[in-house]
């Protein structure tokens, strides 16, 4: 063989020998980008924190695709998990609803400086767990939302929590802590604190309400003033703590307490506090002395004009003056933020009582929560005005022995004390575990007094539209809550089918959320007709059958589901929910209807688009081709079986 050709050959082979080693160079650059890149200290304190939150179980980590050999933060990512753009560092942890009875062992994330330097949130909501937080939560710097509500801790909250610097949602609510709360005030970022039902006591922290959004410590042991409410939020915020006291709640801070709490702060000013105290003190006798005379003076003034009107009939007109002032109060009002005085919420029912004194019994059904109550006790009790809409105002009631209670009015209704009797004890005997069924009532000519138990939970168009501190609410969840009502509707109307009593104003508002988070109807029977079916309360004809009463129900769910599946309001910028939907359906973009935060979850649109169908079947314009609610819980029910079946494959 020539030289020549020779050479050519081994410089042939030798370009291929680097273009092969550069091919294979490549290919290996490009795995490694590819492959872990959390480290491995991150992986493991991941798999050793939720080992202990799930008690040694291996379900959790197997159900959520967690495993020593994947990384969390490249595909197939671990659920629960939000990792940085770069896919380097777990920014986020949400473990919550996993039926998790461990201890939270928080040392595990937050001493580990590769996760303390990037967590900014941890969700821990609606588990089991036991135990207390450890002060080791101040080395996670980075947290800005912390949230272990409905768990089962206990013990103090540890002081360590005021230098989280950067925390701006702190949700305790729903346990069993005990001890003082922190100083909280200190962090100057916070906005949003919810620890409502536990065993807390001490003072409140001097917290600047102001820059707040959500606040609630109801139902506590917490003692002291108030400070520095200004409105900002209203009495159910800081209820369900006997010595609270101050600005929104009725009691007041007595003068005692309050001249005790500053020769506490300020001992060198005792005695010229005490001087000033002599002082006022005689201005309040001279004051006194003062006003026995006036009203002495009007006394025989009044006594006068009786004696000359002995003979003169009696005026029954004293409640239009009442009822004036009444209207007059309520327009003032704003929903959630109104409160309601002892001596407002008498004004607001006693011209009626008076009026009308025979008719004052409040009947109490079976039920011992108000065993005992009677109707002036009722109307002393502090009240506050939760709502008011077009066929009644809602005030929550906490009434001598502790109970809290809502009292639904309702003016203007024209059935009769005999046929609204009758009525509320056979609602009373159609009971379901998912129908908030009323404790008592009271009917006049007027109106009509319905007493329920309050539900700390709020109501499913706060847990739909994102107003419920924070709870997540998953396709799971939603479905499960699809059915269930759809079950409790279809109860309700099978057994009161002949009574002819549906709902009558069905929707998410009405659909209120017990200690369980499990939905349960409100108000049911209240109405004669739903406001979906555009026929005006009070306007109803005499052709108007009471199946069509049932199918205005139907109507109701079905934007109830509608409201499930878009994650938006029945009315939005002036479009009617429903004719929305439609037009989008009408145009084959189907996926653009539903939630985002569905899609986010890997929801199943086959089953989306199911449960579509079957809101746009009960929402047609036409009564008669609804389906009935006993067919829409079959199909509903149907597509659940779907789900749970699917949820046990992937598992």
């Amino acid at each position: 063989m020539p030289y020549g050709v020779h050479l050519k050959m081994l410089r042939s082979f030798k370009m291929n020998k680097i273009s092969v080693c550069v091919i294979f160079l490549s290919l290996f650059l490009f795995i490694h980008s590819t492959s872990s890149k959390v480290d491995d200290e991150t992986r493991d304190s991941l798999l050793s924190f939720l080992d202990k939150l799930s008690n040694h179980a291996t379900q959790p980590g197997f159900a959520l695709g967690w495993s020593s050999l994947s990384d969390p933060c490249t595909e197939p990512k671990w659920k629960g998990i939000t990792c940085d753009s770069q896919n380097t560092s777990v920014t986020e942890l949400f473990l919550n609803n996993l039926s998790l009875i461990g201890a939270l062992d928080v040392a595990t994330l937050c001493n580990v400086k590769s996760v303390a330097a990037s967590l900014s949130i941890l969700d821990l909501n609606e588990n089991s767990i036991e135990g207390e937080i450890s002060a080791d939560i101040q080395n996670c710097q980075q947290l800005t939302r912390l949230n272990v509500s409905r768990n089962r801790f206990s013990g103090n909250l540890p002081d360590s929590l005021v230098t989280l610097s950067n925390l701006r949602r702190l949700d305790i609510s729903n346990n069993d802590f005990s001890g003082k709360l922190p100083e909280l005030s200190l962090i100057s970022g916070l906005t949003g604190f919810l620890a409502q039902n536990n065993q807390l006591i001490g003072e409140l922290p001097k917290f600047d309400f102001y820059h707040f959004d959500t606040f609630n410590v109801s139902n506590n042991n917490l003692h002291g003033p108030i400070h520095n409410a200004n409105g900002n939020f209203s009495a159910s915020s800081f209820l369900g703590n006997p010595g609270l006291c101050g600005d929104p709640l009725p009691q007041n801070c007595s003068a005692t307490s309050s001249s005790s709490t500053s020769a506490a702060d300020d001992k060198p000013h005792s005695k010229g506090t005490s001087n000033k105290v002599l002082i006022y003190s005689g201005y309040g006798i001279l004051a006194l002395v003062c006003l026995v005379l006036l009203i002495s003076r009007i006394c025989s003034k009044r006594r006068k004009k009786n004696d000359k009107a002995v003979d003169a009939p009696v005026n029954n007109k004293v409640a239009s003056v009442d009822e004036s002032m009444v209207s007059k109060y309520s327009a003032s009002s704003t929903e959630f933020k109104s409160g309601i005085s002892k001596s407002q919420y008498s004004v607001t029912f006693s011209a009626e009582s008076t009026a009308n004194m025979n008719s004052t019994t409040l009947v109490v059904l079976s039920s011992p929560v108000v065993n005992g109550l009677n109707f002036e006790e009722l109307l002393k009790a502090p009240a506050e005005m939760l709502g008011r809409g077009k066929y009644g105002s809602l005030y929550k009631v906490i009434i001598d022995f502790g109970a809290t209670l809502v009292v639904k009015r309702i003016k203007d209704w024209t059935i009769s004390t005999n046929d609204f009797k009758l009525r509320m004890q056979r609602l009373d005997q159609a009971k379901h575990p998912n129908v908030l069924s009323a404790l008592a009532f009271y009917s006049s000519r007027q109106e009509k007094l319905l007493v329920y138990e309050y539900q700390y939970n709020g109501s499913l168009f706060r847990l739909i539209h994102g107003n419920q501190g924070g709870k997540a609410f998953n396709w799971t969840s939603r479905l499960s809550c699809a059915a269930t009502i759809a079950d409790t509707l279809a109860f309700m109307h099978d057994d009161l089918q002949k009574d002819g009593i549906s709902h009558g104003n069905l929707k998410s508002s009405n659909i209120l959320l017990n200690k369980n988070m499990e939905p349960c109807i409100s108000e049911y029977g209240l109405m004669e007709i739903n406001d979906h079916d555009k026929i005006l309360p009070g306007k109803v004809s005499a052709a108007t059958s009471a199946s069509t009463t049932f199918k205005a129900d139907i109507c109701g769910f079905g934007v109830i589901l509608l409201e499930l599946l878009t994650g938006k309001l029945v009315q939005h910028n002036g479009v009617d929910l429903t004719s929305w939907v439609h037009s989008v359906v009408r145009e084959e973009w189907t996926a653009e209807v539903f939630d985002k935060s569905l899609y986010s979850e890997c929801a199943s649109e086959e089953r989306m688009v199911n449960l579509l169908q079957v809101a746009i079947k009960c929402v047609n314009r036409s009564p008669e081709a609804r389906p009935s609610m006993k067919q829409v819980a079959t199909m509903i029910n149907n597509i659940k079986e779907d789900e749970d079946k699917s949820t046990f494959i992937d598992v």
